[in-house]
C-alpha cells in the first residue's frame, strides 16, 4: 500500500498503472473510517483492478466550524483498516494541496434546487462543497468508477447529476447502507452518541421499515405524522421525515412514482444523523 500527500506522485502513480492497463476504483473519504467504509473499499476492489482511497476533512462542505473542529480524525487507525483491506493507494491530502492558491476550483453549475430541499435546507453550502471537492478529487485521481454510499442519498443523487453535466466519464457505483447489528445505520458520527441516544436512535431505522411496510400513496400523510411523533417520543429532534421521488427528491405526488425513498433527519442529543430506505424501485 502506497501513500500519497502530494498531487505529483499519486498522479505519476496513477498514470503508471493505467499505462498497464489496470482499472482504477476509488472511494473518497474524511476518514473516521467504519464497516461502512469497508463495503464501499470491498466493492472496488470485486470490480477494479486498483482501489484508491482519499482521506480529506472538506472544510467547504461545513456550515458550521463548530462540527468541523469536533469532526474526528483518526488516520493512523484508518490507515490500519485499509491495509488490512487491502487497498493500493491511501490519498491524504492537505488542504493546500487539494485548494492550491490562486487555483479556481468552483464548479458553475445549474444543481436545479436539489442542493436547497432536505440536506441543503438545514445545511446552507454543504452540497456546493461537496460538488467542488469530489469533482477536484475525480481530477487528481482520474477514476474509472467512484464508489459511494446509499446512507448519503442526497450526495450520491447530486453527484450523479454532476458527472452527467460535466460529461465526466467516471461511473458513479453506489452501495447499499452498511448497519450495525440494532439497525443504526453506520457513520463516523455514532462514536459521539451517548449509550442512551445510541439506542434511542434506533427509532430512525424502525421508523423508516414501518414507511416501508405500510406505504401507500394515500397514506403519505399519516405515516409522516407517525413517524415524526415516535422519533419525538424517543426523545430525538427531527429535521424533517419524508417520502419522496429518487430521482428528484421531490416528495412523492402521484401514485404513479415508482422510484420511491423515505427520508429522515434527527438530532440525538448534539449528533445529527440521517438515513433512509428504498421502499420502491
Amino acid at each position: 500500500m502506497q501513500v500519497f500527500v502530494k498531487e505529483k506522485g499519486l498522479k505519476q502513480r496513477i498514470s503508471y498503472l493505467k499505462s498497464k492497463g489496470k482499472s482504477i476504483g476509488f472511494v473518497p473519504t474524511m476518514g473516521a473510517l467504519h464497516d461502512g467504509h469497508m463495503q464501499l473499499i470491498k466493492a472496488s476492489k470485486q470490480k477494479c483492478d486498483i482501489t484508491v482511497c482519499s482521506i480529506f476533512v472538506n472544510p467547504t462542505q461545513f456550515n458550521n466550524k463548530e462540527d468541523l473542529v469536533k469532526y474526528p480524525r483518526t488516520f493512523e487507525r484508518d490507515k490500519e483498516l485499509l491495509k488490512n483491506e487491502g487497498v493500493d493507494i491511501i490519498f491524504h491530502p492537505t488542504a493546500e494541496v487539494v485548494y492550491p492558491k490562486g487555483l479556481d476550483l468552483s464548479v458553475d453549475m445549474d444543481l436545479e434546487g436539489l442542493d436547497t430541499i432536505w440536506e441543503g435546507e438545514f445545511r446552507p453550502g454543504h452540497f456546493k462543497g461537496v460538488v467542488q471537492v469530489v469533482k477536484r478529487l475525480l481530477d487528481l485521481v482520474e477514476p474509472g468508477y467512484l464508489f459511494m454510499g446509499q446512507k448519503d442519498f442526497q450526495q450520491f443523487t447530486i453527484i450523479s447529476m454532476m458527472l452527467r453535466k460535466l460529461k465526466i466519464s467516471t461511473e458513479l457505483i453506489v452501495v447499499p447502507i452498511h448497519r450495525e447489528k440494532s439497525g443504526l445505520a453506520m457513520s463516523s458520527r455514532n462514536v459521539r452518541l451517548t449509550k442512551e441516544f445510541k439506542t434511542k436512535s434506533l427509532v430512525l431505522s424502525r421508523m423508516l421499515k414501518y414507511a416501508k411496510d405500510n406505504y401507500r400513496f394515500d397514506k403519505i400523510s399519516e405515516i409522516r405524522k407517525y413517524a415524526l411523533g415516535k422519533i419525538e417520543e424517543e426523545g430525538l429532534k427531527p429535521e424533517y421525515f419524508a417520502i419522496v421521488n429518487g430521482y428528484d427528491l421531490h416528495e412523492v405526488k402521484s401514485s404513479d412514482e415508482n422510484y420511491i425513498i423515505a427520508i429522515v433527519a434527527a438530532w440525538a442529543g448534539e449528533i445529527r444523523l440521517i438515513d433512509n430506505i428504498i421502499i420502491s424501485k
